[in-house]
């Protein structure tokens, strides 16, 4: 076993995490981190530290998770929670408090967009209670400090924020009527006590998550997951992950771009309100890194160009920001369009692919997504975001064996990267 293996192993079985999935330069470059910051020599007596000390395990947890999160990502997902909230509250008759869960709540970015969207839905405080869980205490502290930058407002819509914030020299701080809704606490969803004693929740989000963990991991989180889940309640997801909740059990309410399940084995589809325009819907957390999150604009390699200026690199690299915008605000079709029109101007490439792999993952049209994704990786075989979902693909159809081929060839690419670099 290598040095770098006791640190994967150790966040795999502390998180979940799966290597693979965010690449070995992400760890190592953790360790190193963690290394500088105590002063010790090298990874052996750092690994001693690691296993002495509580505080230090979880300072490189810390090290190698990264927020990547904002204000209303999805939006379609809260539009779809303000009707689902008051259709229960009709139900109930309003006779109990109506339980949300939020996992990982990472910075509080998602917890308080769902209390605002209850709010907006003309829901009283007294009729709802969000509970928010993150694996990092750093993150929760300044969940609780509701001061917020510029890079936590994203989208076209943030009229929210002048509802909500009050603006601090260059931040915002959100209004203690939204910040006395939302509990939050620092918990792991794959510990087996959690909530072990507590009700099921009406709604959970925790999107973005299981693209992170190994096939095993995986399916060990939707089993909490459906238990936290009232069987009459509903699972917020990220778009990506959609077919390994089909696998459990769980099937989709039916609300167009709200990844949103549930246990009923025929769900009504939600009703949508007339002539509603359709809200845009952004995309990952990635909890860690950028690098597998869904829509996250990603450089184009630069290739070879001819003399002439026609095509440029810099019209190839404004429509790649423009599918990724276009994607990112839920604009399905118009996304598809720009992409196409990149494939007449410039030739295939792997990141238009990609997505287009990914749009069709979103829309249920398996066999579309599974083939772009399989274009992406001829262009460029060690796509990490392409082999990560085809990967989840496969495995959503019960292709353990292709999922763990490409799992076993992003881990081969990343150990011979990590063998050249110390060469």
């Amino acid at each position: 076993m290598s040095d770098d293996q006791r640190f994967f192993d150790f966040l795999k079985q502390r998180i979940g995490l799966d290597v693979a999935s965010v690449g070995l330069a992400m760890i190592e470059r953790a360790v190193r981190q963690r290394c500088l910051a105590l002063n010790v020599a090298d990874n052996d007596q750092y690994w001693q530290c690691l296993i002495s000390s509580h505080d230090e395990q979880q300072a490189l947890i810390e090290s190698v998770i990264v927020p990547e999160t904002w204000f209303f990502r999805y939006p379609e997902s809260f539009a779809t929670l303000g009707r689902l909230a008051k259709q229960r509250l009709a139900e109930t008759a309003g006779l109990r408090t109506l339980r949300i869960l939020s996992v990982p709540c990472s910075t509080g970015e998602e917890p308080y967009s769902i209390a605002m969207a209850l709010f907006d839905a003309a829901i009283a405080g007294h009729q709802f209670k969000v509970e928010a869980l993150d694996v990092s205490p750093l993150s929760v502290v300044r969940a609780q400090s509701a001061l917020y930058g510029k890079n936590s407002f994203r989208g076209q819509d943030i009229g929210f924020r002048d509802r909500y914030f009050t603006a601090v020299n260059d931040a915002y701080q959100l209004s203690e009527r939204v910040q006395e809704q939302v509990s939050f606490k620092v918990g792991n969803l794959l510990d087996p006590t959690l909530f072990a004693h507590q009700a099921p929740y009406d709604i959970v989000f925790c999107r973005n998550l299981l693209i992170y963990f190994d096939l095993n991991t995986q399916y060990q989180a939707l089993d909490v997951l459906k238990r936290l889940t009232r069987a009459d309640g509903a699972l917020f997801i990220g778009p990506a992950e959609g077919s390994l909740l089909s696998r459990l059990g769980m099937h989709s309410i039916g609300a167009p771009q709200s990844f949103a399940f549930c246990h009923n084995p025929e769900p009504a589809p939600v009703a949508r309100p007339v002539q509603a325009p359709l809200a845009p819907m952004p995309p990952a957390r990635p909890v860690p890194p950028p690098t597998v999150r869904p829509f996250a604009p990603r450089p184009p390699a630069a290739m070879p160009r001819a003399k002439s200026p026609e095509p440029s690199l810099e019209g190839e690299r404004a429509l790649l920001e423009q599918i990724a915008n276009l994607a990112n605000q839920g604009k399905s079709s118009d996304a598809r369009q720009v992409c196409d029109q990149f494939l007449q101007q410039h030739g295939p490439h792997a990141q238009v692919f990609y997505w287009l792999g990914l749009l069709s993952d979103v829309d249920g049209q398996i066999p579309q997504a599974q083939s772009f994704y399989r274009k992406a990786l001829y262009l460029e075989p060690q796509h990490s975001e392409a082999l990560a979902h085809l990967a989840a693909l496969l495995a959503s159809q019960g292709d353990m064996a292709g999922a763990q081929r490409l799992h076993e060839r992003s881990a081969r690419h990343q150990r011979s990267v990590h063998s050249e670099r110390k060469q």
